[in-house]
């Protein structure tokens, strides 16, 4: 289900993202009406813009997270601040992408949440990091004691962080996109971390990019 306060945007995702062949079972404009339906209808993945009426996305988010922790919630939203990104992921959003993504990008990130995958922006990862760069954020990402990356996991850490994509890094490293996908999630499993935002905030904390 779609969560978006603009009628236009709401309508037109709604079509766009059945012709991409995912049904959508139903839209809210408010937060209040948002949590309602979801509640009543039990999407596999709601897509949550920030800015609504009586309260925000986020709110949204945090109460559909508590209501049933196995929700998932895909923020697509205009902006891309670090406090509006943390606070997203925090809330329990499991992905997270601006509206000028391509709609073959935001088909893909339900397709992702529907699966148990976090999906964030590469724009976002790449705009959130470069404000933590020589900033004194306190947001920190821990990692197992254990975690031991190959040094293959380890260049693809470095490209996650520079705000690449699978597409980009594979052209960058000569590798195939599946086998990228594959490396991103060895390293997100190694580091016990859901999703690429931390991951690239884990390796700009370590100094590894």
């Amino acid at each position: 289900m779609v969560v978006d306060d603009h009628d236009l945007f709401r309508r037109g995702l709604r079509e766009l993202l059945e012709e991409q062949g995912i049904r959508v079972i139903g839209d809210a404009a408010t937060v209040e009406d948002g949590v309602a339906l979801a509640a009543r209808a039990r999407p596999d993945v709601v897509v949550m813009d920030l800015n609504l009426p009586h309260g925000s996305g986020i709110d949204a988010t945090h109460q559909l997270v508590a209501a049933d922790p196995n929700a998932r919630v895909l923020v697509l939203t205009v902006a891309a601040d670090e406090r509006n990104v943390l606070n997203a992921l925090l809330a329990g959003a499991c992905g997270y992408l601006l509206k000028d993504s391509t709609i073959e990008e935001i088909a893909a990130g339900v397709r992702a949440a529907a699966a148990g995958r976090s999906f964030v922006s590469p724009q976002v990862v790449h705009h959130l990091l470069n404000r933590l760069r020589g900033s004194a954020s306190a947001y920190e990402v821990p990692a197992p004691e254990d975690a031991k990356l190959s040094v293959r996991e380890l260049e693809i850490l470095r490209l996650v962080a520079e705000g690449c994509d699978n597409d980009e890094i594979a052209e960058r490293l000569v590798l195939s996109p599946r086998t990228v996908k594959n490396h991103v999630s060895s390293i997100l499993a190694k580091l016990d971390m859901d999703n690429r935002v931390q991951a690239a905030v884990y390796a700009v904390r370590q100094g590894l990019a």
